[in-house]
């Protein structure tokens, strides 16, 4: 009788590493609240928007697995399957601000972070960066997966 494999599993192979990290919003829309979702269903450090620069600061956890050159990104902001992972941000009436027209969620893709990124922001860079438009093309408010801005994330003082 021949025994049956089970497929090979990627397993972690070291603890996790914490990496800051921040979203940019370029150009929010003003007067529209926009807040973090966590797993718990949070509404974590809402803002209202002032049509200028709006930023969102959070920490993720990296950790090595076999089979895989990219770190797997750990949290309680981080969704999605390891190959794809993001984090939400809410928009307007999801934020808690009834009187708001819009009710949209954008996902912000945490694509393309590498280990090298991952050591060079423990190192000294301090965190790791994406922008994004904080508009989408009816004027309003960006949603669903937005692109990131000037290559995606990067390391930053």
């Amino acid at each position: 009788m021949a025994l049956k494999s089970s497929p090979t599993k990627r397993r972690p192979t070291q603890p996790k590493r914490a990496i800051a990290m921040r979203v940019t919003i370029l150009d929010p829309p003003p007067d529209v609240a926009m807040c973090l979702r966590s797993k718990d269903d949070d509404i974590v450090d809402r803002t209202v928007a002032s049509g200028d620069v709006l930023s969102f600061d959070f920490t993720v956890r990296a950790q090595r697995v076999v089979g895989s050159k990219a770190p797997r990104l750990l949290g309680p902001f981080v969704y999605g399957p390891p190959a794809q992972r993001f984090v939400y941000i809410r928009i307007g009436t999801l934020t808690g601000q009834a009187d708001s027209c819009w009710t949209r969620a954008a996902k912000i893709p945490l694509a393309g972070i590498t280990w090298e990124m991952v050591g060079r922001a423990a190192r000294g860079a301090g965190r790791l960066e994406a922008r994004v438009d904080g508009r989408a093309k009816d004027g309003g408010p960006f949603c669903a997966t937005v692109p990131l801005l000037d290559g995606g994330w990067r390391p930053v003082g």
